[in-house]
């Protein structure tokens, strides 16, 4: 099976939400899961990618996305999850 890039993952699995534009809010195509959220429970879990694909029920190729869009765009994540932990 052929690995995909950051790069490649982020287009395939992320996109923008229409309700809440802007790079902190962008969540998961299929499920719409925010990528925030991902992160959150990845770091509250163990850190374990496939822990995270089963809980939110969505393919692994979709959390390394999420994975790869934080590791770009690190202090947006990092504010939307401090101001909901607020």
């Amino acid at each position: 099976m052929e690995q995909l890039s950051g790069t490649d993952l982020i287009a395939r699995y992320i996109e923008q939400d229409p309700h809440h534009p802007g790079p902190a809010d962008v969540r998961l195509r299929e499920s719409c899961v925010p990528v925030w959220a991902i992160i959150g429970h990845y770091q509250a879990t163990g850190r374990d990618p496939r822990y995270v694909a089963d809980s939110y029920e969505v393919p692994l190729e979709a959390v390394e996305a999420a994975l790869a869009y934080y590791q770009q765009h690190q202090a947006v994540i990092e504010a939307r999850l401090a101001a909901n932990a607020a």
